[in-house]
């Protein structure tokens, strides 16, 4: 977890303001449909959130009921050359990661290799024991919902993410440092977000499949539904692909920023680890509404909710997505991720409208969640 812990449920980081004022435009071209705004409401957003909050840069990708997609971006990508932020770039989702496991997961329940509700113990005996865990008390569907009681693996990291940016992480050392500490609670009786869960869950995909989780989410995922800038790096890549901004970290709010757009994300895995745009995120999601994911029956359950007090009035989990109120009436349904350098606020309706927000800095304070999340609000209900 960052050190910055407001907003408990939302943090992926492991182990954890320079504005530059001015709005620099720029549609990509790469897409048809696609048109770059200047005056509307989320494009003051997007100016606040660098004026008045503080990013180096945010950008954001809005799909409309037409189908069409409106790029907007503000402040600047690179802070020590000052070059413009590439519209619809490539950032890093961080726990938006958590629903495309979900949804390999609950592809599996609807193949009858899974069933969401027998203990975990049955496709990993004997690995989730410690002080007070037992994986043969905490299901499937607790797992992708956070009602497990397991303790989050990113907590024992939580001095500083400087020390291990460029640190491997193998997916069975994240499930340890989970394991040696107590449960938080006794399996079903709370909600409480921890990456460990997505942890345990992309080790039983790889163990129910025999293929890596990383395989699995581009083949039923990505690549099923055509997401052409989404990826799941490799192991020991770093790098993001171009065009990105670039991110920045710093562990003490009075230190100055440093650059960790080249970092190890391995401790984010099945929980974390996943590069995309944000059209390709608002793709994913629309997808995934529309049932070109999911059959109904598993759908149902991904949007069967509990309350998630932890992420903000009204807020509730299902199993890897959340839904949300909105000010002009229904609901939005996404994930939103944060890692070292970038926070993603996102999510779709029923009706495909879309929008993604990304910024290119963790979010400190309640303030920058509030102005975010009205940005997002303004773009589905503007």
């Amino acid at each position: 977890m960052s050190d910055q812990r407001f907003r408990k449920g939302r943090r992926l980081t492991a182990i954890v303001a320079l504005g530059c004022l001015g709005v620099l435009l720029a549609p990509t071209g790469a897409l048809a449909a696609r048109t770059a705004r200047t005056g509307d409401a989320v494009q003051q957003h997007l100016n606040q959130l660098v004026r008045d909050d503080g990013f180096p840069a945010a950008l954001a990708t809005v799909r409309g009921r037409d189908g069409r997609f409106h790029d907007y971006t503000a402040g600047v990508g690179d802070l020590k050359t000052g070059a413009r932020v590439p519209a619809d770039g490539y950032v890093r989702i961080g726990s938006n990661t958590k629903t495309f496991t979900a949804v390999v997961v609950l592809q599996l329940v609807g193949e009858g290799k899974i069933r969401l509700d027998a203990p975990i113990e049955t496709y990993l005996p004997n690995l989730i024991r410690g002080d007070g865990i037992d994986g043969r008390h905490i299901t499937v569907r607790q797992l992708l919902q956070h009602t497990s009681g397991l303790p989050n693996y990113t907590s024992i990291l939580a001095n500083g993410l400087l020390p291990y940016l460029h640190r491997y992480f193998e997916p069975r050392e994240l499930l340890d440092l989970a394991l040696a500490q107590k449960a938080d609670f006794a399996p079903g009786t709370k909600w409480e977000y921890s990456n460990t869960n997505y942890a345990v869950a992309g080790l039983l995909v790889e163990k129910v499949t025999g293929r890596p989780i990383s395989e699995e989410i581009t083949r039923r995922v990505i690549d099923r539904i055509g997401l052409r800038h989404t990826y799941f790096p490799g192991v020991g890549d770093q790098t993001i692909r171009e065009p990105h901004p670039h991110g920045y970290h710093h562990d003490d709010p009075k230190a100055p920023l440093t650059d960790v757009t080249v970092m190890d994300p391995s401790f984010g895995w099945a929980a974390g680890e996943l590069i995309s745009t944000p059209s390709d995120v608002d793709r994913f999601f629309t997808a995934l509404l529309g049932g070109r994911l999911l059959a109904p029956a598993q759908l149902k359950e991904m949007r069967t909710t509990v309350p998630a007090p932890d992420l903000g009035t009204g807020v509730r989990y299902g199993l890897g997505l959340t839904s949300t109120p909105l000010s002009c009436g229904g609901l939005v349904w996404g994930h939103g991720g944060d890692i070292d350098g970038f926070s993603t606020t996102n999510g779709a309706t029923e009706d495909g409208r879309a929008a993604t927000i990304a910024v290119t800095e963790l979010l400190s304070n309640e303030t920058q969640l509030g102005h975010v999340t009205a940005a997002l609000d303004t773009a589905l209900c503007g």
